[in-house]
């Protein structure tokens, strides 16, 4: 089996993480990874926000836990690294583009030993009043939605073992 075979079948949503922040070159890699993943007629409406500064990652996890039933949850697991994944709003392919970014970024890491898990409720957070201030901070132009966030770190567990996959999953019509 290929490497790029075994990484796809291996990859699992880790939810506990080492403190120590990934490589600038991993990260690097693993976004531009994103930002080739295959987009609705070519327009890459996607745009990526890669968060490392602890105290920005700490508002992000607590206005995301806000929509949550547990507002004191911890959704990000203790990732040192949060990409944003954001769809422009005007592109009604903006959540299919996306979630491409997500799905290709969190292989690349996986191939590169590195941990990864969507997190969902990055739409209401920047939906949300705070969200939409933080986005004018950082200088992002334009409208957009929120689609995901990939958290990504080295893992600090034991890699989860793969669910069994349900019956019916494929069929062949031939």
């Amino acid at each position: 089996m290929n490497q790029t075979i075994k990484d796809l079948l291996e990859r699992r949503s880790i939810r506990k993480y080492k403190s120590e922040q990934i490589l600038s070159e991993e990260l690097d890699i693993i976004l531009k990874a994103g930002s080739y993943a295959p987009s609705s007629m070519g327009k890459q409406s996607a745009i990526l926000i890669a968060v490392q500064d602890k105290d920005t990652i700490e508002e992000l996890e607590k206005l995301n836990a806000s929509f949550s039933p547990n507002p004191k949850s911890k959704p990000f697991y203790g990732a040192p690294t949060v990409v944003l994944v954001l769809g422009d709003k005007n592109n009604k392919n903006n959540i299919k583009d996306g979630s491409l970014c997500m799905g290709n970024m969190m292989n690349v890491a996986q191939s590169l030993n590195i941990g990864s898990c969507w997190i969902n409720r990055v739409y209401e957070t920047f939906e949300s009043e705070e969200g939409k201030v933080l986005l004018k901070k950082w200088g992002v132009d334009g409208e957009y939605i929120g689609v995901g966030a990939c958290i990504l770190g080295y893992p600090d567990c034991e890699l989860p073992k793969p669910a069994a996959r349900k019956e019916n999953y494929i069929y062949y019509i031939k």
